[in-house]
């Protein structure tokens, strides 16, 4: 790694070392900003083949970071990752660290942009002062922060969508970036309005962004829109009620009025397809009385049951569930702790077997599932660990026609869906990583199937069926040939055919739609909306 470069450039722009400031020659690319060097190597490693990276550090850190930066860049050189040049030191002051990066990301136009944790995990509890303690250092917290500050204002200002996503430090990125991610990607993010036209939501940096078919089964799509709404944090969760209307769920942090920063989960509601959708409204924290706490609270998963009733579910500060519920007539219930077992950052909830809603969540020091259920609506929620599934951390995605999961086995990475009174059915497609999309009763030669579609071999979409409830029968995966940046979706359109989205290494998305009349499962070519 070159040495120390300047604090700044005449302009007020800063400059990259030893070769002043980078040329604006490319976009669609990937940024990486940290505190130092160090916390470059991790994220560095979460980057798939074909991508190219740039770094860009708030301080030169020391000699050894450097030099461990050095050896992960030669790593990811030979793993396919073009890294550009050397990291860009911006040498920041306090208070200046925003506006120094978005001036990098107005010179390198980023298509992403990779940060850690902007509220970083508490090591332990202060018991005299009763606070929490963080053993990160503060700058990584505050690049953070900044970093996605600064992307939303480059979005707005440039127009073009910029995707961010925040890690944990000390993730293991063989995992895969699911796994290591502080915001849960939605999983479940193209969806059928109540008209039949699809719509698909994806967070950016400056908010959700919507596409919207402009006729139910056609090939025209309008988009991308970037909906009203509050300073989002990155990530969302997408449901549907009842009525087919759309549920969008996120974490806002912002400003009280004694300037101190709160977190709280918010939620609006899309009535129609294409039009304006609602106000945001606050749906609050369980650890909302303290500031320090509640900065910590997790990405919120959502279900409704059969009651009309909706159920959210959040990680709070003490590694438990919380939940909250609404009634149909618009009354919200106080938090409730789930107590029982500690628990990760993945949380999938989904409709009871008999009316009701539970809540599965990966278990935080194990390699294991805890399920919190009210089999009707009014039933008390009651604790089930007696599950011996085993999933890859972040894999963990619905299977709401029969009340379980699908995830990838800890020991293979295979699919596998939990089948009741069978246990575990492998589903084959040990490649790739992160969860598994999923819509059920589409029409193949006549038989009533579940279309499957995942991440496969360096983010390459890959897609398979079997029968309805029937995923013993075995799947036969098969490329589409096209990358996803993000989990690929899948659902049914106004017609029924199955249809396949995803986002593109140029940001922009892609579908692919059902043949109807072919010999099995074969699609349409890619078309761009």
């Amino acid at each position: 790694m070159a040495g120390r470069g300047e604090r700044r450039s005449e302009r007020g722009t800063p400059a990259r070392e030893r070769g002043g400031r980078p040329s604006a020659h490319g976009s669609g690319g990937v940024v990486i900003v940290v505190a130092t060097p160090g916390d470059a190597p991790d994220l560095l490693a979460l980057e798939e083949s074909g991508a190219t990276v740039d770094i860009v550090c708030a301080q030169p850190g020391t000699p050894d970071e450097r030099a461990a930066l050095d050896h992960a860049v030669a790593d990811s050189v030979r793993r396919g990752v073009q890294v550009r040049t050397d990291p860009w030191v911006i040498d920041a002051e306090a208070g200046k660290i925003t506006a120094l990066v978005r001036d990098a990301l107005r010179e390198l136009r980023p298509l992403r942009v990779s940060t850690l944790d902007p509220d970083p995990a508490h090591a332990s509890i202060d018991l005299e002062a009763k606070r929490p303690v963080i053993t990160e250092p503060p700058l990584r917290g505050s690049v953070a922060r900044a970093t996605i500050s600064a992307a939303r204002t480059y979005q707005r200002e440039s127009g073009s969508p910029v995707f961010v996503q925040c890690y944990r430090a000390g993730s293991d990125p063989r995992l895969g970036a699911q796994a290591c991610a502080r915001h849960a990607q939605p999983r479940r993010w193209m969806v059928r309005g109540v008209d039949g036209r699809l719509s698909a939501y994806l967070p950016s940096a400056a908010g959700v962004l919507r596409w919207t078919e402009c006729v139910a089964g056609g090939g025209e799509w309008a988009g991308p829109e970037l909906l009203d709404g509050p300073d989002l944090l990155p990530g969302l969760a997408v449901v549907q009620d009842a009525n087919g209307y759309v549920h969008l769920f996120g974490l806002r942090r912002m400003k009280r009025a004694d300037g101190k920063d709160h977190v709280d989960v918010v939620q609006t509601t899309q009535y129609q397809s294409g039009r304006p959708i609602g106000p945001w409204h606050s749906v609050g924290n369980p650890n909302g009385n303290d500031r320090a706490k509640g900065r910590e609270v997790g990405f919120p998963a959502v279900v409704f049951d059969t009651d009309g009733n909706l159920h959210v579910f959040v990680r709070n500060f003490g590694h438990g569930v919380s939940t909250r519920r609404q009634s149909p007539d618009g009354r919200w219930s106080g938090w409730q702790h789930l107590r029982g077992i500690p628990v990760a950052d993945e949380l999938i909830a989904l409709p009871g077997r008999f009316g009701g809603a539970e809540v599965w969540a990966r278990t935080r020091d194990t390699a294991a599932v805890a399920r919190w259920h009210r089999e009707t609506p009014s039933d008390d929620w009651v604790l089930d660990s007696t599950s011996s599934i085993s999933p890859r951390p972040g894999t963990l995605s619905a299977v709401p026609e029969s009340g379980t999961l699908r995830y990838r086995y800890s020991g293979t990475n295979e699919v596998c869906v939990e089948v009741g009174g069978v246990g575990a059915v492998s589903l084959g497609g040990p490649d790739g990583a992160g969860p598994v999309a999923a819509v059920a009763g589409v029409e193949i030669q006549g038989w009533s199937c579940t279309v499957l579609a995942r991440s496969g071999q360096s983010g390459a979409c890959s897609v398979g069926a079997h029968a309805d409830g029937r995923p013993e029968s075995g799947v036969w995966w098969f490329d589409v040939g096209e990358a996803s940046i993000v989990p690929p979706a899948v659902a049914a359109d106004g017609r029924g055919r199955a249809v396949l989205a995803l986002l593109g290494t140029d940001g922009r998305l892609r579908l692919a739609r059902q043949e109807p009349d072919a010999a099995g499962l074969a699609f349409t070519s890619w078309v761009t909306a």
